[in-house]
């Protein structure tokens, strides 16, 4: 990058815990936020972004932006969350 802002941070919430990803732009991918957030908790596997409002969820797909997709949003994307979930293979939960 050669001027402008470093990015902003997005809000996302992992396991019921708000974290903070810093230097997330415009061009910032899904999949990007995804492995900084499992890098940060320090676990492995398949991850994705779910766009939750009010009673609604959408599965981003890893490719999308998550600051366009909130700009979208309007007056209500300080009502959107964004929460990190496993995408592993569905079995039995332990623990």
């Amino acid at each position: 990058g050669s001027s402008g802002s470093s990015g902003m941070e997005l809000k996302v919430w992992v396991d019921g815990v708000q974290r903070i990803v810093c230097g997330v732009t415009e061009v910032t991918t899904c999949q990007e936020v995804v492995i900084a957030l499992a890098q940060a908790i320090g676990r492995t596997g398949r991850y994705t972004l779910i766009e939750k409002w009010r009673d609604t969820e959408r599965h981003l797909a890893p490719h999308e932006n998550p600051i366009i997709s909130l700009n979208k949003w309007g007056q209500y994307a300080s009502d959107v969350q964004l929460i990190l979930r496993r995408t592993g293979p569905s079995g039995p939960s332990s623990g």
